[in-house]
């Protein structure tokens, strides 16, 4: 067992604790309990890839290519990898910098000539004080100095670049060398001491181990992304794809539900049963120590009595910590800095606020009906051909046919229901071409073959409305599917000034209806409202959906504008949406999920979506295909939203 541990070139650390744990073994009894759980701690800890990684393929262009070809559209994403590949590209490719400091000529051209050789980039200077403009002029791994030189020496310059640049390695040259000399140097922070005269090759070695030292640190360290969007939007195959394109091995960890810590961690040592954490067994399994590591439904983690497992992944997720991360079961410090976790979400809101700060979240939001198209006919079909055994005769899908399932047949953010109608056409063209066996004639599938394959439409694209109506208006909300339409309805009646809200409505949506009526009998006068039209009546307020739970801050401008249309007499126009929260000011405030919201609008057949004006910044930056057929209309005032949707009547 000794042998099999310092053959398995652990770090230090690791072969300490197993050689320990195996002199214990020698003085157990192997009958006893404790032996069987040594002997396995020991074994875990050698079929651990200390040492074994992946090189990254750092090959731009075909890891481009790799991702277009796995995944349409998102552009955000593809360029993310791109940076990560480029920034390890020019830190693994940079020629290290070596600064030689010595007040001999010979001295610094010997020593000069001899790095050059190593493909370093060298700079030298005459004496300390020059040295230390240099420092300050360009960094430097490594600075070879000689010790003793006018006005300022060696030591000055190691106290310098020790207090200022602590991550330069510093090599002391000297001639006048002495035991004593040599300790104070190490004590005031000098990597390695070298006497004059000196040999070439103990050089060479010196300034290679003080590079490898620096470069450790250099690394770059392990990347936190978070994929948050509504399901079926690729987030989960794009982990995929970004670990086949740099060239590393796969795991993923589903999180969703786990209330366990010891999932995250381990269990302790202690008896028979004890495991190590999902994320060092995924490492030991991937036989890799900078894997690809994707935590699925990141926002769907339990809590309970046994732990709060999104609170052991913070150790995890943080860049400056997981570096010594402490598996219960190891008890030893685990490297996980050359891992890139990719955690994905529906919603972001459901995480904590210091574990998302840990992580860069990038958004995929809902694909619009032409990037639908294009997904369906260039990716979906292909697949499902040959899953649906049809490759030896492959059915051709028109694009209007395509269309009309994506249109009359799903209503989804994502494209996963797009899939499964497109396999059950598929799955339907499969009996037909075994029952005519003898007929090899191709199958197009339009516009005509939809509805006898997938029956009859279960979508209509209609209008938000058919009719312009008083007292109901159309919002815009994000849910976890997407973005959808809501209508707001208010009714006036007799009664003891009550606010009446129902529609399974959440407090915040609550508030912003109480918001909105305070707005408007403290503003009557500029509706042409009477000020006392709340005495003697009662007020309903009514979302409709069935008991679909609604809650979120941007309906308050909805509202309002369903409570001015009721108390004035004017009718909301049946193509206008509005999104955005009200302040009791009347100024609009900001909201999230333009993107997602202007899909639902364009689906519903919206024509015009007014927003806050302070979300101007979030509609430049969507593209094009979006936002056509929208008339986008920003305010910052309730009242100009009013005078944009109301449809003003004659007296």
């Amino acid at each position: 067992m000794r042998q099999r541990v310092m053959a398995a070139k652990m770090p230090e650390h690791a072969a300490r604790s197993a050689l320990r744990e195996s002199e214990l073994l020698s003085q157990i009894n192997p009958s006893a309990g404790e032996y069987s759980i040594g002997l396995s701690y020991i074994e875990y800890l050698i079929s651990l890839p200390w040492n074994s990684s992946t090189e990254d393929n750092l090959d731009l262009v075909g890891t481009e290519k790799i991702l277009n070809q796995r995944h349409y559209g998102l552009d955000i994403v593809k360029e993310r990898v791109l940076e990560h590949l480029a920034v390890r590209t020019l830190i693994l490719n940079r020629k290290p910098r070596v600064l030689v400091v010595d007040d001999e000529e010979i001295a610094r051209k010997n020593l000069e000539h001899v790095l050059l050789k190593e493909d370093f980039n060298v700079v030298t200077a005459s004496g300390g004080a020059e040295a230390l403009r240099c420092m300050e002029a360009m960094t430097f791994d490594v600075v070879l100095t000689d010790l003793r030189m006018d006005k300022i020496d060696g030591i000055d310059v190691l106290e310098t670049i020790c207090a200022k640049w602590p991550g330069t390695k510093v090599i002391m040259i000297t001639g006048h060398a002495s035991i004593d000399c040599a300790i104070d140097a190490m004590k005031r922070g000098a990597f390695h001491f070298i006497t004059k005269p000196f040999k070439l090759d103990d050089v060479r070695e010196t300034v290679g181990q003080a590079l490898m030292k620096r470069g450790s640190t250099l690394s770059p360290k392990g990347q936190v992304i978070c994929f948050a969007g509504p399901p079926g939007t690729g987030k989960t195959s794009m982990g995929r794809a970004i670990a086949e394109a740099l060239g590393r091995k796969f795991a993923r960890i589903s999180l969703g539900g786990i209330k366990d810590e010891a999932e995250i961690r381990g269990h302790r040592r202690t008896y028979a049963g004890a495991m190590p954490g999902r994320i060092i067994e995924e490492i030991r399994r991937a036989g890799s120590i900078n894997p690809v590591i994707m935590l699925d439904e990141v926002d769907k983690i339990g809590e309970d009595f046994k732990g709060d497992s999104s609170s052991a992944l913070l150790e995890v997720l943080d860049s400056e910590q997981n570096r010594t991360f402490i598996d219960h079961y190891l008890d030893i410090p685990f490297d996980l800095s050359g891992v890139m976790f990719i955690a994905n979400a529906n919603v972001t809101d459901n995480i904590r606020g210091p574990l998302l700060d840990r992580m860069e979240v990038i958004e995929f939001s809902g694909y619009t009906e032409d990037e639908k198209l294009n997904i369906g006919l260039h990716y979906l079909v292909p697949r499902e051909i040959v899953d649906q055994g049809l490759s030896g005769n492959p059915p051709t899908f028109e694009q209007d046919g395509m269309a009309r399932i994506i249109r009359d047949y799903t209503r989804e953010a994502g494209i996963r229901g797009l899939q499964r109608r497109i396999a059950a056409v598929c799955r339907k063209i499969a009996v037909e071409t075994v029952k005519a066996s003898n007929s090899q004639v191709s199958v197009v599938v339009n516009t005509g073959l939809i509805e006898k394959y997938l029956g009859p439409r279960q979508y209509y694209s209609e209008s938000a409305d058919t009719v312009d109506r008083i007292g109901v208006s159309v919002g815009l909300v994000r849910t976890d599917a997407g973005g959808d339409i809501i209508f707001i309805e208010v009714a006036g009646m007799k009664g003891d000034k009550e606010l009446i809200l129902t529609g399974s409505l959440g407090n915040i949506m609550k508030e912003s209806a109480q918001t909105a009526l305070s707005y408007i009998r403290s503003n009557a006068a500029m509706f042409g409202v009477r000020e006392d039209f709340f005495d003697g009546r009662d007020i309903h307020i009514h979302v409709p959906a069935g008991a679909i739970p609604k809650d979120g801050p941007s309906a308050g401008a909805t509202i309002a504008i369903a409570l001015i249309s009721m108390l004035t007499g004017r009718p909301v126009r049946r193509d206008v949406a509005v999104s955005g929260e009200l302040t009791l000011s009347g100024v609009l405030l900001p909201v999230g999920g333009i993107k997602e919201k202007l899909l639902a609008a364009r689906r519903a057949g919206v024509k015009t979506v007014i927003l806050p004006y302070r979300n101007r910044v979030d509609v430049e930056g969507l593209p094009e295909d979006v936002k056509n057929g929208l008339d986008i209309v920003l305010s910052e005032r309730i009242d100009e939203v009013a005078e944009r949707a109301l449809i003003r009547t004659s007296v």
